[in-house]
């Protein structure tokens, strides 16, 4: 018997993730506010062999405290609060949950490029301000869509967009053999953001993607042209998106992540007419939430078995320290 600690914040003591875990003899325990303090988290997971996790970040001195954990398991698809190298190190298994909200993701990224086409985020403000706004807004049909990554949500995305009769871009390091839709152009970064009409992300935080859309990237946009992100906030040079889109360089944008969450009072993002910034709820419907639960638990019992079905560090795993056994 395990004892598991669950940090996402949907997850509830009774449901269908916790009763699973229970059913194989499991104990487990709900911490959905334990933040982002390392000596909460430490506190929250000591003792713990395995964690279900949100996007609480544990960074290498915090995993390094954990001795008998042995799994985490992201709720989610994205990985980059955890340091998968050192938890590889340490012989603790890391696994997402890839394409578990890909179709919420992608009905989410028509619904921002809806809402920026239509300008309805302006117009429900200016009627709730006691205005009657009727600017004209454009429409999706006929406009170039670019998707940065070709993941499961890039992938689910494409059909509803050429359900719009939106043409598609992409760019991506994916396989060749992988690229596999006929409506999808495959074109460097560079040709994409210089076509594209609207340019969506869907790629991975990663060290090559920290900051790719900078400066010199919203130069080579459209000034009509709008970015929409529901992957990592990280991704996007803040300073230099709202400064792009208060001089007229790009028309606006639709984040639904930042780079710190909640958005900081001081954010460079906030008080700029043309971006809209929400609340991280891309992947948050109640089916994908459901099933996140259910595919969670069961790879962290699959995992604590020594089968991990979704393991990201498998390449990275060492035998773990044996507590108390000197070098």
């Amino acid at each position: 018997m395990s004892r598991i600690l669950i940090t996402t914040d949907y997850l509830r003591p009774g449901d269908e993730a916790d009763e699973l875990l229970r059913s194989h003899g499991h104990t487990t325990v709900h911490a959905p506010r334990v933040g982002r303090d390392p000596e909460r988290l430490v506190t929250a997971l000591d003792g713990a062999e395995a964690a279900l996790v949100g996007h609480e970040p544990l960074t290498a001195a915090v995993l390094a405290r954990l001795p008998r954990l042995r799994v985490v398991v992201r709720s989610g698809v994205g990985h980059d609060s955890v340091d998968v190298a050192a938890a590889g190190r340490l012989g603790i298994t890391v696994s997402n949950l890839p394409g578990i909200n890909a179709n919420a993701v992608a009905e989410y990224t028509l619904g921002l490029l809806l809402a920026a086409a239509r300008g309805l985020v302006r117009s429900a403000a200016g009627v709730a301000a006691g205005g009657w706004p009727r600017e004209e807004g454009r429409e999706l049909r006929g406009a170039t869509l670019g998707l940065i990554g070709y993941g499961a949500a890039a992938r689910a995305v494409a059909p509803l967009a050429r359900a719009f009769g939106m043409r598609l871009l992409c760019t991506t390091g994916v396989p060749q053999a992988e690229r596999t839709d006929p409506a999808v152009r495959f074109v460097g970064l560079r040709e994409l953001l210089a076509r594209a009409d609207y340019v969506s992300v869907h790629t991975a935080l990663t060290d090559r993607t920290r900051g790719l859309l900078d400066e010199s990237a919203f130069r080579r946009m459209k000034p009509t042209a709008v970015l929409v992100n529901t992957a990592r906030g990280a991704i996007v040079d803040e300073g230099a998106l709202a400064d792009a889109v208060r001089t007229g360089r790009i028309a606006g944008a639709a984040l639904d992540v930042v780079g710190d969450e909640p958005l900081a009072a001081d954010s460079p993002l906030r008080d700029v007419a043309g971006i809209v910034v929400y609340s991280h709820l891309a992947g948050q419907t109640a089916e994908a939430r459901s099933a996140a639960g259910r595919e969670g638990a069961a790879e962290v019992v699959a995992a604590l078995a020594g089968h991990p079905r979704f393991p990201v560090n498998a390449h990275l795993l060492r035998p773990a320290p044996t507590p108390g056994a000197t070098a």
